[in-house]
């Protein structure tokens, strides 16, 4: 943990959790272990790389049951995953274009830190990163270093290699 002099805070004893730009981070809830995530401060909400979407209702709760390939440019190690859906919103595209996508609440481990946020699903095959972590994520006790990566560490080298497809 940092101690960043001005940072806003619900507490004046409260630090901020100093992250990079790129960071590893684990969706324990979700059954994801390993995916890189590119923190991005001009997203509001957060983004996961979903397929397979498919909505059902469980004691009259709305579902979503979709799957998450974890690694960059692989469809290797899918995680299926059921979840409750908490929102639809309409959330505009890097790409500029309006889209309706389910919202989901999960936990983010990141940098060492869990925190609860909302995560939208949609496919991002040809996005670099298979999860993007957004300002209602960070801005629960986190700065971002523009210069730096990793800090919350890597995975083991197999995992790395596995996310490059080797």
């Amino acid at each position: 943990m940092t101690d960043v002099p001005g940072a806003h805070s619900s507490s004046p004893s409260t630090t901020a959790t100093v992250a990079g730009w790129r960071e590893w981070v684990r969706l324990p809830e979700l059954g994801v272990e390993h995916v890189k995530a590119k923190l991005d401060t001009g997203a509001r909400t957060s983004a996961l790389h979903a397929f397979d979407l498919e909505e059902f209702e469980r004691d009259g709760v709305d579902w979503v049951r979709f799957s998450v390939h974890p690694w960059q440019r692989s469809a290797e190690d899918e995680v299926p995953v059921e979840c409750p859906v908490h929102d639809r919103r309409s959330v505009r595209s890097s790409t500029g274009h309006l889209q309706e996508r389910i919202v989901i609440l999960t936990e983010v481990e990141l940098v060492g830190r869990t925190v609860r946020t909302e995560v939208t699903l949609t496919r991002r095959d040809e996005m670099g990163f298979r999860m993007l972590i957004g300002r209602e994520a960070l801005r629960q006790g986190f700065l971002v270093d523009s210069g730096r990566s990793y800090l919350g560490g890597r995975p083991p080298r197999k995992v790395r290699r596995r996310n490059r497809g080797r």
